[in-house]
């Protein structure tokens, strides 16, 4: 179960960094949010028509960082996983996860075959 040890310290450095890289673009967009997009004035917009479409773009933002703050929990579970030692091992039946599913989604905590379990059940369920 101890994938972590059977993957190299220089792998598991890489995806540290990757996993930290992307950390960071989510962590930099949502400060951005903060310094320019919350910048609403009802001042600067001339009829109520542009006031509803700059709520809703900012409604939108709010959603998409919602999906942020989500990633952002899968990293950092996933960067605990590497200290731990149990990175590139899925939650569901234990077994690693291969190489080439870490290297699209480092994040990852289940292996190919359980996320498709998983999507078929959800798809079921519609």
């Amino acid at each position: 179960m101890q994938a972590a040890a059977a993957m190299k310290k220089k792998e598991l450095k890489r995806f540290r960094e990757l996993l930290e890289e992307k950390r960071d673009d989510i962590l930099k967009n949502a400060k951005r949010t903060l310094n320019e997009d919350m910048m609403l004035d009802s001042d600067d917009l001339p009829d109520e028509m542009d006031l509803a479409s700059s709520e809703y773009i900012q409604s939108f933002t709010f959603r998409l960082r919602g999906r942020e703050k989500t990633f952002l929990k899968k990293i950092e579970r996933a960067l605990a996983k590497i200290d731990e030692g149990t990175f590139g091992v899925c939650e569901e039946c234990e077994e690693p996860i291969s190489q080439k599913r870490l290297e699209a989604r480092p994040e990852t905590t289940l292996c190919i075959r359980c996320k498709e379990d998983q999507e078929r059940i959800e798809k079921s369920y519609g």
